[in-house]
């Protein structure tokens, strides 16, 4: 077991130290996501390179028939299912192997405070969960990294104990500033899409118009020239 002062390392380092890109996309991860370090992201990683793997050897055990291996699956599944990773229904061990390196990293505490509105970025919202603003029903979780379930989801709320809850406190009236502009924003980006797919014509010059009528067997519609 070793020595408890010691514990033993939770996570799994890259097998090469200078890698450009992979540092890059590292960085970017962590300043989206707002974690402490790389630590917290290698957890995440660990954790889902686990969950792959134990996916691959139920594959290979199950074409034997094995009975514990079905079992074993169903549980496997169903771990997925409970913390947000996989549907409820319908998924396959298939399901576990296409799961992105960023799947675990939603479902973190700090990054559902952060979706839900209730911090203005993903740095505030792990000052609040640090300094104890943010319970999960009527227990209050200080850890970022906390795994969110399906069903503690919708039990995020402020700490009622916390200054926090006061809806006159400023940092309300700017969490919904904040809240409105990013909609907005999210609106103007879905209408921009939209019209993007759109496909318009061009204004048909007169003298262009004119010297079309003035041919024979010209059909009824105007000409017009489409752009993408």
């Amino acid at each position: 077991m070793g020595d408890p002062k010691f514990p033993r390392r939770s996570f799994d380092t890259p097998s090469h130290p200078w890698q450009g890109e992979r540092i890059k996309e590292e960085a970017l991860l962590v300043k989206e996501y707002g974690l402490k370090n790389k630590k917290e992201l290698w957890k995440a990683k660990t954790v889902l390179r686990n969950l792959r793997k134990q996916s691959r050897e139920l594959q290979a055990r199950l074409r034997t028939g094995e009975h514990q291996a079905k079992m074993e699956t169903d549980n496997l599944l169903h771990k997925c299912a409970r913390i947000g990773l996989l549907p409820m229904e319908g998924t396959r061990l298939d399901d576990v192997l296409g799961l992105p390196d960023v799947a675990l990293l939603e479902r973190r505490l700090q990054t559902v405070v952060y979706q839900k509105g209730m911090a203005s970025t993903m740095g505030q919202a792990r000052q609040f969960i640090v300094h104890g603003h943010v319970c999960i029903e009527d227990q209050k979780v200080t850890i970022p990294g906390y795994i969110v379930t399906r069903d503690d989801e919708d039990k995020i709320v402020i700490n009622p104990r916390s200054p926090i809850a006061d809806e006159m406190h400023p940092l309300k009236q700017a969490q919904r500033e904040v809240t409105e502009a990013r909609a907005q924003r999210e609106e103007a980006a879905e209408f921009k899409k939209e019209m993007g797919k759109k496909k318009f014509v061009k204004h048909v010059p007169k003298d262009v118009e004119a010297a079309v009528e003035d041919v024979e067997d010209v059909p009824e519609e105007k000409p017009t020239e489409e752009v993408e």
